[in-house]
């Protein structure tokens, strides 16, 4: 499996996560806070070079790609995602400039459980949406143990490891992983370039 072929799986892994996503939501009510970034404007958010291949693959066919690398080689471990756009002088409060194309840490967020040692379902989730959506969160947390489908946040890294195993193990800074993306995109179709012109070539 190439790189592009690769990137395809993870969005067919996207694709389905964001609708067991959407149904969870529509069960729960405790989506995200409507303005909320306070999680995207940590710069300490980890993420896979692999998640990021579909935002790597679309930056590319829309000629975005080097400006994107440029942009991300200004910046330091401080910074917070390059797609994230605040709209408060905190950057507590913003929204995602490439929603479709958003990492896997960034849709499991607030929507998805982990099991904990009883082996119980437990929602991963803010401070923020914990307490304006005390009722709810409550609710969903007993119902997610007993009828309530939510996303569990193992299984949809399962699927990422059975792509690629050693893109997805090394987390590392959010814009980093992004940065790693896009240079791993872009050798790719260089070099698959270079193979079309020799093959053009040779007849």
């Amino acid at each position: 499996m190439n790189l592009q072929q690769k990137s395809q799986e993870v969005r067919k892994v996207f694709e389905e996560l964001d609708a067991q996503i959407k149904d969870f939501i529509d069960a729960s009510q405790i989506g995200c806070i409507s303005g909320c970034g306070f999680c995207c404007s940590n710069p300490k958010v980890s993420a896979s070079v692999l998640e990021f291949l579909p935002l790597a693959f679309d930056l590319y066919e829309k000629g975005k790609a080097e400006k994107a690398l440029e942009l991300l080689e200004s910046k330091n471990g401080q910074d917070y995602c390059i797609i994230y756009k605040a709209t408060s002088t905190d950057a507590a409060m913003g929204f995602c400039s490439d929603y479709q194309n958003r990492g896997m840490i960034c849709r499991l967020f607030g929507s998805s459980a982990r099991k904990n040692k009883e082996d119980k379902k437990e929602i991963i989730t803010c401070k923020k949406i914990k307490e304006a959506k005390k009722e709810q969160y409550e609710a969903a947390s007993l119902a997610v143990n007993e009828e309530m489908s939510v996303p569990l946040s193992s299984d949809a890294y399962s699927r990422l490891y059975n792509i690629d195993f050693q893109l997805t193990s090394d987390q590392m800074p959010i814009n980093q992983a992004i940065q790693k993306a896009l240079e791993a995109v872009l050798r790719f179709k260089y070099y698959e370039g270079s193979e079309a012109s020799e093959s053009a070539e040779s007849f």
